[in-house]
């Protein structure tokens, strides 16, 4: 993966490279709380006060798999991502828009809050 990520991905970016086969980690800093909302299927949760403490393993998942950061509008993610590249992690970026606007663009099934 020498390729440098942007900071930002559309989530038409994401889908299309989801349905081209690309493998891609998409990490949900929400809450707990919002979490159970809404939730944009096979993302995982690490919510963001959780991020430095699993460091390690974010940091392993990005030499498999870039890491697609989201939360609900997309600035706690872009945050996690300037915070992530600073500390060595250069596969990641975050969803532009976040959940909120994959909702609205790629999948009305997820709620909207």
């Amino acid at each position: 993966m020498s390729e440098a990520l942007p900071y930002e991905i559309t989530p038409q970016q994401v889908q299309e490279r989801l349905k081209a086969g690309e493998k891609i980690c998409l990490i949900d800093v929400r809450e707990v709380l919002e979490h159970q909302t809404a939730r944009i299927e096979g993302a995982s949760l690490v919510p963001m006060g959780t991020v430095p403490s699993r460091l390690n393993e974010l940091e392993a998942q990005a030499e498999n798999t870039p890491l697609v950061i989201l939360c609900h509008h997309g600035v706690r993610s872009l945050n996690v991502v300037h915070w992530l590249r600073q500390q060595g992690v250069a596969h990641c970026t975050s969803l532009a828009g976040g959940i909120d606007l994959w909702s609205r663009v790629i999948d009305p099934n997820v709620p909207r809050y």
